[in-house]
């Protein structure tokens, strides 16, 4: 009977925990919807999709900072999920027993470097980089929409880079504990079956491809929220562009650099409604994702079994 109400406080103890999470975001909500009234009052929907951000006129538009918050983290996604999912892939199943460990401490330790360091970085190593890679293109090729703009460095390619470096660390890490979770009846059930090591590699990650779905979706949540090396590379333009080369704006950075700046109080709130918006933005993204990882989930598991096939079959 002792142990039993042991269990039971034990239980509602955790719940306890569980519920101030939750608490803990709808306040965050609350406490923001309450702080930016006076912009949504005079706003509503149309601060989502209007580009005007002009506070000597008091017009003030997210679409901007939306478009670049979305662009921006895509992209960053694109160019760091293959190289982190090879990443993941070499040290848990391909790199020497003498490289793993000091492979994993180089991963965390990129994890590790302040945003700040990234973006002073960027200034000084990847703008130049890609101020030289836009001049040395041919003339036909700037022609492009998504290839044009001024050749100052700043831009969307520079924001893209710094977040598919920052983003591979989480990605690359998450994966490989997935990975490192395939059962290893997978593999050896692989080799039985006259399969390959590639042919073997690609057993497991398709096993595991709930999982590499949450490391990348991991990522992409932290590229959403990222502020000062993005700040310090995006060159801050409140425009809605498909150039890769032309300087836009995120978020999280038109807050970070203009809120100290807020004089009136219809500034302020919608300085703090972006926040909102960048709020709602992340709780979709990790639903859908949460979503579609519950679906792989169940669609794996009431899948029928495979009628009998060749051993190529069976590893394809």
């Amino acid at each position: 009977m002792v142990k039993r109400s042991y269990d039971l406080g034990f239980r509602l103890g955790t719940g306890l925990f569980g519920i101030v999470l939750v608490l803990v975001v709808v306040a965050i909500g609350f406490e923001l919807t309450r702080q930016s009234m006076l912009s949504i009052q005079k706003f509503g929907f149309n601060f989502w999709r209007t580009e005007i951000w002009d506070p000597v006129a008091g017009n003030f538009g997210a679409l901007p900072f939306i478009w670049g918050t979305l662009y921006s983290s895509i992209l960053a996604l694109l160019l760091a999920a293959p190289i982190a999912l090879g990443i993941a892939v070499f040290i848990s199943e391909l790199s020497p027993a003498a490289l793993r460990q000091p492979l994993v401490f180089l991963t965390e330790l990129l994890a590790a470097i302040p945003s700040i360091v990234y973006g002073l970085w960027g200034i000084f190593v990847m703008v130049p980089a890609v101020r030289a890679f836009e001049t040395a293109m041919p003339a036909s090729l700037r022609q492009w929409p998504v290839l044009s703009g001024p050749p100052f460095g700043v831009g969307m390619l520079s924001a893209g880079l710094i977040l598919a470096i920052m983003v591979i660390p989480f990605t690359s890490s998450v994966a490989r504990e997935v990975l490192k979770s395939v059962p290893m009846a997978q593999r050896e059930g692989a080799y039985a079956l006259g399969a390959t090591r590639f042919e073997a590699i690609a057993a497991a990650l398709f096993y595991a491809r709930t999982g590499i779905v949450g490391a990348v979706m991991l990522g992409f949540g932290r590229a959403l929220g990222e502020t000062m090396a993005v700040t310090m590379v995006i060159g801050n333009n409140p425009q809605v562009s498909l150039s890769l080369f032309a300087p836009q704006y995120t978020m999280a950075a038109v807050i970070a650099n203009e809120f100290t700046e807020a004089a009136d109080e219809l500034y302020l709130d919608a300085l703090i409604e972006i926040g909102l918006v960048l709020f709602v933005i992340t709780l979709i993204v990790n639903s859908l994702s949460r979503l579609l990882i519950w679906s792989m989930a169940r669609s794996a598991k009431t899948a029928p079994a495979p009628a009998a096939a060749t051993p190529a079959d069976a590893v394809a």
